[in-house]
């Protein structure tokens, strides 16, 4: 994951790009793509493929891997690159590639420029680095799937950024004009100023406060919060107006924690103020305070809205129950002339559909406190039949002569004591157990040499070790394949003593 270098770029060939594309398409349902698979994708000569994958992992576009079943090859993050600035090429989206100009935990940027020689902005979205790993609590996009690699994350990451950044611009905000993307990269305006944080000193103070804030209650208007709007993605321009960057992150005002990430934002802003520029004002946007004026969380699916919305009516369709939904909750804003009493009739059905899960969360209920009522009556009687039987059987094989003496029997009528009552069973659990915690404790210690324990320790690290320095042995290539073949067979035919008329 190191800088971007593309000077190999320039002397790929299509047959190179098809092998790397072979490759991408492979891995889709594959951890490494056997070469046979790469061959038949690809559709080139078996030998011609294998020479080109030689080639290709020299320059570390791709890696040769050894799994358990299979060798195979995998796609690197330089390959990854070459196939979306070949395709942004292609597109006379860019013609030329510069350098690096800033680096994130889950991102690079990049100076490109297009034909006309315009500067413009590359981000390349790196995630899986170390310092930002914590994918599924940090963002949503695994979705159903328990696993993903670490590229087909960061085209996602890509594409909601890009879809957000547009229609950020089109509502007319101080965001990048987003050009074009493709896999894990975004093509945008280059902006000519630098980030807030390096920013010393500003002319007006109170008037950037007040802009900054007021984007914050923008965009909880339209529905969506940043999530992370701080100095560090906040640039300011040749004019000293702020321009925001940065949005994989954004969440929609409808997710639980939306309330949470609001406030985090807006104490961002006003703690940078007060230890860079001593400001502190006494107002600041609270999120009761917002009032939406549009869908844009709706038109994204923004991350937080399909799960915060409507959770009874979805609750109630995996139930098995259809309702019908009210003109004023979920019908089009153009159908307001929709009958009363369709929405009478979807009220009461949707009234009868809760009553009838009240009905049964009652019923369920009930079996359950049935149930855990007769699972704790039978664990009580066995514990009690248990307890007092381990009891008897101790004082019967160590009887204590002292005790026998000292035990004075109680004189209580026959028809008081009930022994069926609830009383009289935990009265007998308790005496149980009072006798069960007299008793003596006896430990056993180990019999064994220590000299015998630190060998068989020493040796067991020794296996481990060997076993250590057998995994970092890498294949360079699939001859080394063959090879561990052609020996694991050796091994086999050596160990069956002759059986295939080889008698060493």
């Amino acid at each position: 994951m190191g800088k971007l270098d593309v000077a190999m770029l320039r002397y790929l060939t299509g047959e190179d790009f098809r092998v790397l594309t072979a490759v991408e398409m492979g891995m889709k349902n594959h951890e490494i793509v056997p070469g046979s698979l790469v061959a038949s994708i690809a559709n080139l000569r078996h030998g011609g493929v294998h020479k080109l994958m030689r080639e290709l992992c020299k320059h570390r576009l791709l890696t040769y891997e050894r799994g358990k079943q299979y060798d195979g090859y995998r796609l690197t993050n330089a390959g990854y690159d070459y196939l979306a600035l070949k395709a942004l090429t292609n597109r006379k989206v860019i013609a030329s590639f510069g350098n690096q100009i800033g680096v994130g935990k889950e991102s690079n940027i990049y100076t490109v420029a297009d034909e006309d020689h315009k500067p413009l902005c590359l981000k390349l979205h790196r995630l899986g680095r170390t310092c930002f790993r914590n994918i599924k609590d940090k963002r949503d996009y695994h979705a159903h799937r328990n696993k993903a690699s670490w590229l087909y994350l960061s085209r996602i990451s890509a594409t909601k950024e890009f879809a957000y950044m547009k229609a950020l611009y089109d509502r007319g905000f101080p965001v990048p004009k987003p050009i074009d993307f493709n896999r894990h990269c975004v093509v945008m305006d280059l902006v000519h100023g630098g980030p807030l944080t390096h920013v010393t000193s500003v002319p007006d103070v109170e008037g950037l406060y007040d802009n900054l804030m007021s984007l914050i209650v923008r965009l909880g208007n339209c529905g969506v919060i940043h999530g992370d709007y701080n100095e560090f993605n906040i640039m300011i321009d040749e004019d000293g107006q702020p321009i925001v960057i940065d949005f994989p992150q954004m969440v929609s005002t409808s997710h639980p924690n939306a309330e949470l990430y609001f406030d985090r934002d807006v104490k961002c802003i006003r703690e940078f103020f007060k230890k860079r520029f001593g400001f502190e004002s006494e107002t600041w946007p609270r999120f009761s305070d917002l009032e939406r004026d549009d869908t844009m969380d709706r038109e994204i699916a923004c991350s937080g809205y399909l799960r915060a919305k409507d959770v009874d009516d979805a609750l109630l369709e995996q139930m098995g129950i259809g309702l019908a939904v009210s003109s004023d909750e979920g019908s089009d804003p153009e159908d307001e002339d929709a009958p009363r009493e369709d929405a009478e009739d979807s009220e009461r059905t949707r009234e009868d559909a809760r009553k009838y899960t009240e009905d049964e969360l009652e019923r369920m209920r009930r079996e359950v406190d049935t149930s855990i009522q007769n699972d704790e009556q039978r664990a009580l009687d066995s514990l009690a039949t248990k307890t007092i039987t381990l009891t008897i059987q101790d004082k019967t094989s160590n009887p204590d002569p002292r005790e026998e003496e000292d035990t004075v029997p109680e004189l209580v009528p026959a028809e008081v004591v009930d022994k069926t009552s609830q009383k009289y069973r935990l009265a007998t659990v308790e005496k149980a157990l009072s006798d069960v915690r007299s008793m003596r404790s006896y430990t056993s210690a180990s019999t064994i040499a220590p000299e015998v324990v630190k060998e068989q320790v020493k040796k067991n690290l020794e296996s481990r070790q060997k076993r250590m320095e057998r995994k970092k042995a890498v294949a360079k290539g699939e001859a080394s394949a063959a090879t561990r073949s052609r020996r694991d067979n050796k091994e086999t035919i050596r160990e069956s003593h002759g059986l295939w008329g080889w008698d060493e």
